[in-house]
């Protein structure tokens, strides 16, 4: 094992604890060519995750190439759900969670995300019935989105390329969190932070004129989580050809 220089490490945490972070706060979080080790942004930031129910239970199955075709097909359509957006600032897997992170400067950006939630509630429905077909074991998930300003720094070890993008506020964690508690104790796939809510709400009442869009949402409250609301509202369009049968004609 080569030799860790303590010396040139003290050197290295004493220049960043001891350099000031100069903190830019705008609406939209920039692309990563803007980040840098001595600056930060603070902006509004929504993010989804969305969260494999009693996956322990999925990958201790002996059959790994039955699982593993399950775990594929759960991860390819939702991140390409996730992934078409220009607002998109991070997307990836941690562990049995797909999620992705978003500038969301405008209410419209919000509502867009929202949509993006109601298409994956709706997909899982087409892969549980295409998992059906082939024998294959279903699947629920929990889907979490949450808006709030963050402060989004670069981190990692400077001048070695291992860096990534930190962010720090209740965006993303309250989003990871929501996806936890979704299609669990009796809740609703889709959990959103009150902040998310009260901004897609209105726009999600303007595409539906004739119907009472805050009945589809129930209200919850606990000290850890603040306020939030959960859900299960689909796509109309794609859940009905799903009813239909899933023709591809």
């Amino acid at each position: 094992m080569a030799s860790y220089d303590y010396k040139k490490g003290k050197e290295r945490i004493e220049d960043i604890l001891d350099n000031e972070l100069k903190v830019i706060e705008q609406n939209e979080v920039p692309t990563d060519s803007a980040f840098t080790f001595s600056n930060g942004y603070y902006s509004w930031v929504s993010a989804i995750f969305i969260d494999l129910r009693d996956s322990s239970t999925l990958f201790a199955d002996e059959d790994k190439e039955k699982v593993s075709k399950v775990i594929r097909s759960f991860t390819s359509e939702i991140i390409e759900i996730l992934r078409n957006d220009d607002n998109l600032r991070e997307i990836g897997i941690r562990g049995d969670c797909v999620y992705g992170i978003y500038t969301t400067p405008q209410k419209s950006d919000i509502f867009e995300l929202a949509d993006k939630t109601f298409y994956i509630n709706t997909y899982m429905q087409m892969l549980n019935q295409l998992l059906y077909e082939r024998s294959l074991p279903e699947i629920k998930v929990g889907i979490g989105m949450s808006t709030a300003q963050e402060l989004v720094i670069k981190a990692g070890r400077k001048d070695v390329g291992i860096n990534s993008k930190v962010w720090i506020g209740k965006a993303v964690t309250r989003a990871s969190n929501f996806s936890s508690l979704g299609n669990k104790k009796g809740n609703s796939a889709l959990v959103y932070s009150s902040c998310s809510y009260s901004n897609f709400i209105g726009k999600l009442q303007e595409r539906n004129p004739n119907k009472d869009v805050k009945s589809w949402f129930t209200y919850h409250s606990d000290e850890g989580n603040g306020a939030y609301y959960t859900a299960n509202v689909v796509k109309k369009d794609f859940d009905d050809w799903i009813s239909n049968g899933m023709n591809d004609v």
